[in-house]
């Protein structure tokens, strides 16, 4: 039977492929492969229809190579919203795609804003349409938010979480270097903004209804480790969050980086790879091994990642 929550139904889908990772979907016309790019009808980086085309195509293979492999995928809708309303339509048609192949999907969103705007943020991004022309339509099974407004902004999302099972990742500790400048900020008593933020992630995410059987709530956390101590100490702080980890690979985050992400019994993070999957093609590691065959790159660079993950997570 499957579960009608989120975590639950991440869980079940990380335990079926033991695999606690996902592929990051960050695509850049200037980095695809020849075969796509080259085509006659997508081979012009300045026309945004020619582009979105070679970018859709290039996404839905990538997502079709890797769906056997990983539970979920997670689509950074700034990748496509670059190309307006062309990038918008290609990003939920990705939707589509992953949700058919029974993928989940993180829309990598980072989306909150004051209660009047956050409630249609989270209808766009969240929730499935309610509008009838629209009823073969789902939107991603979770999002990407920002909690800095607080949790009167995080507010509509939840009440779409429990509305359609559905989930989030509040931004706790993010991958870019310079985030250490608010993250990083302690404050009286010791702690740094990011414990703090911490602290009410999971005091949000204990809410009545929210925790499912696995022991997990629908609220999860994106927390990119930068010291291992600290990475500890976050893991800690929010025991019923499943954590979202960016920054392995082309980021610089080893296996060794992102195991304290995981409690002892092997549970509760979810590690994101893009680039070093994505553009596999470009490593001369898998240049040597499959030439010009890029899809077997990023199928190989995706068993690796695996591979590489299981290697520090005790079962």
């Amino acid at each position: 039977m499957v579960s009608t929550h989120f975590a639950d139904q991440l869980m079940q889908a990380i335990q079926a492929k033991n695999a606690p990772v996902c592929v990051g979907i960050d695509p850049v016309y200037d980095r695809l492969p020849a075969d796509i790019a080259e085509q006659k009808d997508m081979n012009d980086a300045t026309d945004s229809a020619s582009a979105i085309d070679a970018i859709l195509e290039f996404s839905r293979r990538v997502i079709r190579i890797v769906s056997p492999l990983v539970p979920a995928v997670k689509i950074n809708s700034a990748f496509f919203e670059r190309y307006y309303s062309e990038g918008v339509e290609a990003y939920y048609d990705l939707v589509q795609e992953a949700a058919e192949l029974d993928l989940l999907v993180i829309g990598d969103v980072k989306r909150a804003d004051i209660g009047s705007s956050s409630a249609p943020y989270a209808r766009a991004h969240l929730a499935n349409p309610a509008f009838a022309n629209l009823d073969d339509l789902v939107a991603p099974d979770a999002v990407t938010v920002n909690p800095y407004f607080g949790f009167d902004a995080l507010r509509p999302f939840v009440d779409v979480c429990r509305e359609e099972a559905k989930g989030i990742f509040a931004l706790v500790r993010t991958s870019n270097e310079s985030s250490m400048e608010v993250q990083g900020l302690t404050l009286e008593g010791g702690m740094t903004v990011s414990d703090r933020v911490a602290t009410l992630v999971n005091q949000w995410a204990g809410d009545d209804g929210l925790i499912g059987s696995s022991g997990y709530s629908c609220i999860g956390a994106v927390v990119s480790p930068h010291d291992r101590d600290e990475t500890i100490k976050l893991r800690a702080l929010m025991p019923n969050c499943i954590l979202l980890v960016p920054g392995y690979g082309a980021q610089g985050r080893t296996a060794e980086d992102i195991a304290p992400c995981f409690k002892d019994d092997g549970t509760g993070a979810l590690i994101n790879a893009s680039r070093s999957v994505l553009y596999a093609y470009e490593n001369m590691e898998y240049i040597e091994r499959f030439a010009s065959e890029w899809d077997r790159c990023v199928e190989q660079a995706c068993k690796d990642l695996i591979a590489d993950v299981r290697r520090v997570v005790n079962p």
